[in-house]
């Protein structure tokens, strides 16, 4: 019998959050060092309203899909929202058949003649995934490591890399220097001391004054409804503070 899936207010806070464009960019921007972050545009970002459920699995994903055109050719962005206690070693088949679907639904909407066409292309999906477990990710990144003997047919076996945003293991010094939106949620959503999470709110006073006005309600939003009842009696009174201070314009 696998383990059930843990759904939780996670779930619900990361996918509000990331479901906001610019804020996804920025993920992009800070924790993907690669040459075409930079040429992707937030209003080029289309959310697709759509989240995949397989027959493969019987619980319900949680994921975000986002679509941009790059270069004159459609890219798809999956983000799978990972909240489990234990690493997830299906990760690779799973996303192989979350890119297959978005496939399958890309060809159900074009003719047969333009798939016929030489110069009709698929678009490039790429995958994610966003864990936020104690546990250190060790499932494989690489599609090919789980398939049996990969290692003698090399190119000749379907593989893949997803990119993986694993929030307990970002250097807490690091994000602090970030001092945006994104590293700011991935500060707060750690299960640390009371003294630390002090510090992390005086933080978030100053990122709430660098931040847009739409990620400022999200951010609000967050502390709110999915940070705040977490959260002892002090924390909860500093948090009102924050966002009392802040909604008159006064963040220090």
């Amino acid at each position: 019998m696998p383990e059930e899936r843990v759904h939780h207010e996670h779930d619900v806070g990361y996918k509000y959050i990331f479901s906001h464009k610019e804020t996804f960019l920025e993920l992009l921007r800070s924790f993907v060092k690669k040459d075409w972050v930079n040429l992707i545009k937030s209003e080029d970002l289309i959310l697709m309203d759509k989240s995949y459920i397989l027959e493969d699995f019987s619980e319900e994903e949680s994921d975000i899909v986002y679509k941009v055109n790059i270069c004159g050719q459609d890219v798809i962005f999956y983000i799978l929202l990972e909240f489990q206690s234990r690493v997830d070693y299906r990760m690779p088949m799973r996303l192989l058949f979350y890119i297959v679907e978005l496939w399958r639904e890309r060809l159900k909407n074009t003719s047969k003649k333009d798939i016929r066409n030489k110069n009709f292309k698929l678009p490039a999906v790429v995958p994610m995934v966003l864990y936020n477990g104690k546990n250190k990710w060790t499932a494989s990144r690489n599609f090919k490591d789980i398939l049996g003997s990969n290692e003698l047919f090399g190119e000749n076996i379907i593989d893949f890399r997803y990119i993986l945003f694993d929030v307990y293991r970002y250097d807490e010094s690091q994000l602090e220097k970030m001092a945006n939106m994104v590293s700011t949620v991935f500060l707060l959503d750690k299960e640390i001391s009371k003294e630390d999470l002090m510090k992390r709110l005086r933080l978030t006073a100053y990122v709430l004054k660098k931040i847009t006005p739409e990620q400022f309600d999200i951010l609000k939003m967050w502390l709110k409804s999915i940070m705040k009842p977490r959260l002892d009696t002090e924390s909860k009174i500093k948090v009102e503070e924050i966002l009392e201070k802040s909604s008159q314009g006064e963040v220090d």
